[in-house]
């Protein structure tokens, strides 16, 4: 099958195309023909090296922890899935491929596309496990720092169904952007900590930092102290006494098939740009640069 690799670390460079052997599923897992491949920042962070200390990486690797497509195999002991049947889950061996395995999954909705579908493991389970950490509830502000990409776009929206107020932070471009998903929109940079306490003179409740640019300092000097401040972007976190969400995952098909089936009817939004596979090093290129809005996909024909 066609896959795209890296045996070493460094920048975009060092991905590329090869022909590897189609994996076999084992007990537990389905094997599934990927339409769809979800891209996230961490992907050019395991590529980079930045993340060996937390996450060392076997070489070579395929990127890529999120899918949508097609079972095309069983494992031992899988009953609840069939083949043919179409799904979006995590991957357990990297998902820029035309064949992935795959031990969580959940149906995929008739109504949600395939890049839509492949849009949403990663990113709404992100949103909702740091939203979960820092308890955001109904009638609280929770200030969120880069939020116009795949997880803002959920944890916003996530956030705001909780009956939380949420200010969000990004470039000038995607003001409007924020606005339309339901946040108190404004930009990120100098002078942040007059505006954040101009918009909520009662202070903020709670941080959720996806920018990873220096926004910790403004956020602890908002906060009064390191208390309900995470970030999944910023590796100065702990230095700072700031909690980093390490990329756990809590999957959950069940609440997968929720969302699903909530962007499928337009309850929650999804917003997608997608480029062909042979194309992921210019896609992760977009990536590793920030600035984006909502999510990246690459599509495996």
């Amino acid at each position: 099958m066609k896959a795209i690799q890296f045996d070493r670390f460094g920048g975009t460079e060092v991905l590329y195309e090869a022909d590897v052997e189609v994996p076999q599923p084992g007990p537990g897992q389905v094997r599934v023909r990927v339409k769809a491949a979800g891209l996230n920042a961490i992907d050019g962070k395991i590529r980079s090296g930045a993340m060996e200390a937390l996450r060392p990486t076997p070489l070579p690797a395929i990127p890529g922890g999120e899918l949508a497509g097609v079972v095309d195999s069983l494992g031992e002991g899988v009953q609840d899935l069939q083949v043919g049947d179409e799904v979006l889950g995590w991957s357990d061996t990297g998902s820029y491929a035309e064949y992935a395995l795959a031990t969580t999954v959940a149906a995929k909705p008739a109504g949600l596309d395939w890049q839509q579908a492949a849009a949403l493991p990663v990113a709404s389970e992100t949103a909702e496990r740091v939203l979960n950490l820092l308890g955001v509830a109904e009638g609280e502000t929770v200030l969120m720092h880069g939020a116009a990409g795949a997880v803002g776009t959920l944890a916003v929206q996530l956030a705001a169904a909780r009956g939380a107020r949420v200010i969000a932070t990004a470039g000038p471009a995607n003001q409007d952007y924020l606005a339309s998903l339901g946040a108190t929109a404004t930009v990120y940079g100098e002078g942040l900590v007059d505006r954040v306490r101009a918009l909520a003179p009662e202070g903020v409740s709670a941080v959720f930092d996806l920018a990873g640019k220096g926004a910790l300092e403004d956020s602890i000097a908002l906060r009064g102290g390191t208390e309900r401040i995470v970030t999944i972007a910023d590796l100065r976190a702990r230095r700072l006494g700031i909690t980093f969400a390490s990329g756990v995952q809590e999957k959950s098909a069940d609440r997968l098939a929720e969302l699903a089936q909530d962007a499928a009817t337009g309850a929650i939004r999804t917003t997608v740009t997608a480029y062909p596979l042979d194309q992921a090093a210019k896609a992760q290129q977009v990536s590793d640069a920030g600035h984006g809005r909502g999510k990246l996909v690459l599509t495996v024909e």
